[in-house]
């Protein structure tokens, strides 16, 4: 199913809430860049779409929601940097209660045909 380029930065991050709620992984890969590189723990970068699709497919198997909300984007051109907080919480598959959440810190680039992909999603926003 084809997805809708996000055209605004403001939108990115909540196109990755909207997406990971609907547990739609092929929409959530088509928000990256061929070469993107995502965080999934703090100083652990993956990248390429088969990794980044196993970080993704480990999250979305916690079955739980996510919230986000954006506080702050910045554009340079055709690149962008967005932060935004966001929280991953209650009961995992196993009964565990589960308590997730950060300030992003991520790195976009915008094109006609695409609209915003994030070439870094570093999602707790640390090195």
């Amino acid at each position: 199913m084809p997805t809708t380029p996000v055209t605004s930065l403001d939108q990115l991050n909540l196109a990755f809430a909207e997406r990971f709620n609907a547990r739609d992984v092929e929409g959530l890969l088509a928000l990256n860049l061929p070469d993107a590189v995502f965080a999934p723990a703090p100083g652990h970068p993956v990248e390429g779409e088969d990794s980044i699709r196993g970080a993704l497919e480990q999250f979305l198997a916690l079955g739980l929601p996510i919230t986000m909300h954006v506080r702050h984007v910045f554009e340079a051109g055709s690149v962008g940097l967005a932060i935004a907080d966001w929280t991953l919480e209650g009961t995992g598959p196993d009964g565990s209660e589960v308590k997730l959440g950060g300030s992003t810190a991520d790195v976009a680039v915008h094109d006609d045909e695409h609209g915003w992909r994030y070439a870094i999603d570093n999602p707790f926003g640390t090195a």
